[in-house]
């Protein structure tokens, strides 16, 4: 009978939080938010139909497990030794800051040093899953944001092992420094014996595995290695979450590490939603409107005091303004490394209800504004650029090269990655000349050194266009794979020249209407006319003639953009 309630249980939380992601993705907000919400509709503390809050927490266990394990599968070094010059020292300083911030407000309201110190902690690392997700959606994974926004979140990610490993000591009777330093030493000798041994003891056992040619017997030999490495933790006293992570960094050395990803994967997806529904059946609203100030407090030093933290610390480095916004805006909420933390403080006694609901309430609210923040960047740093001394201070990267550009009459290339790069071969090829906006600092060089005309910058900026000359240019062509990025640069570049005809990368049908009301000559959706295409190609592969494959390309092409265009009007009010 108890089963059958478990079965119950579970399957009341699954439901319920399917319904919750997909009306989350519906409105725009991560699926972690509608879990999240599930949970707390199934908990005891809200009317309704509830679950078994602890029956659904031990099997919620395994989610802890299978989601470090996913971390440790898919962490790449090389994350890190591509920005880590910037991540490093960055991440550390803001981690600092913000550990400060929340023990002071926890402090103030008169919390335990142990607990306030779990309240920074929680704070101070920013929700990966989150992360990925808005880079994905807003085309910034390639970009200088994305690459510096993914490695410093590889860097709290590492940071978070280690407070994982100091928690446990929180929750000890009179706490030293001494006892500090053991826990993180054990912590240390487990990950250096798993280190050691995992890459001399697992790769054989999953190569013999593999050679029997059962997928079967192979995704449960990961699953056992990934238990069982977590479950051997807990004989130097750290968390299973850190056993996980370690068991996914070893697994993930091997040659079948990228097979043992995709194998796992609906495993840890699944089991994590169960997590974050876990997590939510704890949330007690009435606990939550009895914190007073201190959730609201929490709320503004993760939503505002992250972004303002980080925009300062990239006023130190040769970054531009309207990259150091995106980033802290990026970075700009906490998630699911933050529910291990206070999971874990939780479970150690060194946390209660009351700090372990604001810190969920206010990762919740975190997620929300993030994604609002986004929408407001390109407004903000519009106001922002008015402001003279202070955007030039934050905006180091703005600065271009000095001397004279010398150009009329040209095409200005804006972003040179694989798009930009073959406008540029084509006017070689045609003889135009051309200068190029690049905000790579290092491309910018190459592209030099190749005798290109290159102005280094943000081409947001009204400085780095100006210098680029689009005054005089016949033709403007902005390649940017961020749309936000790209609306910045239009307005600038109409404010500077209302006549210049502009060609622009689009990169769906709401980007169609806006773009377009910027009075540019075309909007051009690579993704869009490489599906066009494949159809042009699969057409004649089926034996039509080239006039009529070509015919139907072009009438499908003109249905697509002539809709977009209908909607103009939305934009012009």
């Amino acid at each position: 009978m108890a089963d059958a309630h478990l079965l119950t249980d579970m399957a009341l939380a699954l439901s319920v939080a399917l319904v919750g992601g997909l009306i989350a993705r519906r409105v725009g907000m991560p699926p972690i938010i509608g879990y999240l919400l599930a949970g707390v509709v199934i908990s005891p503390f809200t009317p309704g139909p509830s679950a078994n809050t602890a029956a659904i927490r031990e099997v919620a266990e395994l989610g802890v497990i299978f989601l470090m394990f996913g971390i440790g599968l898919s962490f790449e070094l090389s994350d890190l030794r591509a920005v880590g010059k910037v991540t490093g020292p960055g991440s550390t300083a803001l981690m600092l800051m913000m550990t400060g911030i929340g023990f002071g407000i926890g402090r103030l309201s008169g919390l335990q040093w142990e607990a306030s110190l779990v309240l920074g902690f929680a704070i101070s690392v920013s929700s990966s899953a989150a992360l990925s997700r808005t880079l994905v959606t807003r085309g910034l994974t390639g970009s200088v944001v994305g690459r510096v926004s993914i490695g410093w979140a590889a860097v709290e990610d590492l940071a978070t092992v280690v407070i994982l490993a100091i928690v446990p000591a929180l929750g000890g009777e009179d706490l030293s420094i001494a006892d500090l330093g053991f826990s993180v030493l054990r912590a240390g000798v487990f990950v250096g014996l798993m280190l050691f041994a995992g890459p001399r003891i697992v790769p054989p056992i999953l190569r013999f595995i593999a050679g029997l040619g059962s997928r079967e017997l192979f995704i449960l030999a990961v699953v056992v290695l990934a238990l069982g490495i977590a479950s051997t933790a807990t004989l130097f006293e750290v968390s299973v979450a850190l056993g996980a992570f370690v068991a996914g960094i070893v697994l993930s050395e091997t040659e079948m590490g990228h097979q043992a990803t995709a194998d796992v994967l609906p495993l840890r997806e699944a089991f994590a939603v169960l997590f974050f529904v876990s997590v939510g059946m704890l949330l007690n609203p009435a606990h939550v409107l009895d914190s007073g100030w201190v959730m609201p407090a929490v709320v503004v030093a993760v939503v505002l005091g992250r972004v303002l933290l980080i925009v300062g610390i990239f006023a130190l480095l040769p970054y531009s303004g309207h990259q150091a916004l995106l980033i802290g805006v990026s970075l700009a909420q906490i998630g699911e490394f933050s529910f291990l933390i206070i999971e874990a403080a939780l479970a150690d006694g060194v946390i209660g209800d009351d700090v372990y609901n604001i810190v969920l309430s206010a990762a919740v609210l975190s997620l929300i504004c993030n994604q609002l923040l986004f929408r407001l960047v390109p407004r903000g740093e519009l106001l922002l650029t008015g402001t003279g001394p202070l955007w030039r201070a934050l905006s180091r990267g703005g600065e271009v090269p000095e001397g004279p550009v010398g150009v009329s009459g040209h095409v200005v290339i804006v972003g040179y990655g694989r798009v930009g790069e073959l406008i540029g071969h084509a006017m070689d090829s045609a003889g135009e000349n051309y200068v190029i906006i690049e905000e790579n600092l290092e491309l910018a060089r190459l592209l030099t050194r190749a005798g290109r005309i290159v102005v280094w910058g943000d081409a947001a900026t009204t400085s780095v266009l100006e210098r680029a000359a689009i005054d005089t240019a016949r033709l403007l062509v902005i390649c940017l794979p961020d749309g936000a990025s790209t609306v910045l640069v239009l307005a600038n570049a109409r404010h500077i020249s209302a006549d210049v005809p502009i060609l622009v990368r689009g990169h769906d049908s709401e980007d169609l209407q806006l773009l377009r009301s910027y009075s540019v000559r075309d909007v051009v959706v690579p993704e869009f006319e490489g599906g066009l295409e494949l159809m042009h190609q699969s057409l004649l592969a089926l034996g039509f003639s080239e006039d009529d494959a070509e015919g139907y390309r072009l009438a499908v092409r003109d249905v697509h953009y002539g809709a977009a265009a209908q909607h103009e009007t939305v934009y012009n009010r």
